[in-house]
């Protein structure tokens, strides 16, 4: 023990002295130009059917592999600065994935742009299945009180009552502070919406065949498109008529009717909120984020059908737009990937979509 600490103590020593030799500097942190955030991988990541991060690993070539033991998954990077993650399902493995990436000391994000690309269920009054839609409202669908639908007073349109409110839907609205509610940078929102509007979806005669169910809903029976939409994130997986209606009413209701509720996901507003304290961290730029989401399904059955049937036949990786909703998630995120990598001595420092 004694010749530990007399060995220990000529270490010190000897580097306090002139000629020493001081420790190695830290390496430089990298520049990441954007951040693709993914949600979820059935397998590997690269070679078998693939989840929302496989496309990005295989034709973006993240082929540098970075060891995350602090999150969900380990990451990836291309030559062009294009850092990928997955951040595991649900609210909770987002926030605290994305935060173990904002906080990793290997990386810079100061000028990072933030890309969720993923898949959801889609309203059918707004879109059809594989359409692509970019959020400017990002709600949380967890955070409230509850009572039972069949407790409820017969005069409340739903039993779900905001937090810190004693009825549904109360007016005047109170900001609770607690990351119910984000908006997106709209210019940025507007500018990859712009970009990317034409963008072809790709379609299936299964896809058609299940368009064609849902009668009288024209935006439900129109090929693949891409649209301005927002997204409620729950990390129940909800379905049925009546629980979209809910989520139309709450999306509205919490953006004080700015807001329109397109699809809904899992994931988002724990995203947002790692993110948001990043930023208040001084570590990333909070209006440099996007979201956007992809329609595997629809949030309701077609007419004639009971919400608990369609459930029933509602199974990740058996959707009938499953692989085309990936593939447009692909097509149009890494159209704006692209464009920002290819005009990065620009990007850097004037997000698109402000410039006068």
């Amino acid at each position: 023990m004694k010749r530990f600490f007399l060995t220990a103590l000529c270490t010190v020593l000897l580097h306090a002295q002139p000629g020493g030799s001081p420790p190695p500097p830290p390496a430089p942190r990298i520049p990441v130009k954007v951040v693709v955030v993914t949600m979820f991988e059935r397998g590997a990541d690269t070679g078998d059917v693939p989840g929302e991060f496989q496309y990005w690993v295989e034709r973006n070539h993240l082929d540098r592999i970075f060891p995350l033991a602090e999150a969900y998954h380990d990451l990836r990077m291309n030559r062009d600065g294009v850092l990928g993650m997955v951040t595991g399902v649900g609210t909770a493995r987002a926030a605290a994935s994305v935060m173990a990436v904002g906080l990793d000391q290997r990386f810079d994000f100061h000028d990072t742009y933030w890309l969720v690309a993923g898949i959801a269920g889609v309203d059918p009054a707004d879109a059809s299945l594989g359409s692509a839609a970019w959020a400017t409202w990002v709600v949380d669908g967890d955070l409230a009180h509850e009572i039972d639908a069949r407790e409820k007073p017969a005069d409340w349109k739903t039993g779900y009552v905001p937090l810190r409110s004693s009825v549904p839907y109360e007016q005047p609205r109170q900001e609770t502070g607690e990351g119910i509610v984000y908006h997106l940078n709209p210019q940025l929102v507007d500018w990859a919406f712009a970009l990317t509007k034409n963008v072809a979806l790709p379609d299936s005669p299964d896809m058609r065949t299940e368009r064609e169910r849902y009668k009288g809903m024209p935006n439900a029976s129109r090929p693949p498109f891409v649209l301005l939409g927002d997204t409620l994130s729950a990390s129940t997986f909800w379905h049925g008529r009546l629980m979209d209606e809910w989520a139309n009413d709450w999306v509205k209701y919490h953006t004080d009717g700015r807001g329109n509720f397109v699809t809904c996901a899992m994931e988002d507003t724990g995203t947002m909120q790692a993110l948001t304290w990043l930023a208040k961290a001084g570590r990333v730029d909070l209006n440099r984020v996007l979201i956007l989401r992809t329609a595997s399904n629809y949030d309701q059955p077609p007419p004639g059908v009971t919400a608990a049937e369609s459930l029933a036949g509602t199974k990740i990786a058996k959707y009938v737009a499953y692989l085309p909703s990936l593939e447009a998630a692909w097509r149009v995120g890494n159209t704006v990937v692209a464009d920002i990598v290819k005009n990065w001595d620009k990007y850097r420092d004037t997000i698109p979509g402000t410039q006068k």
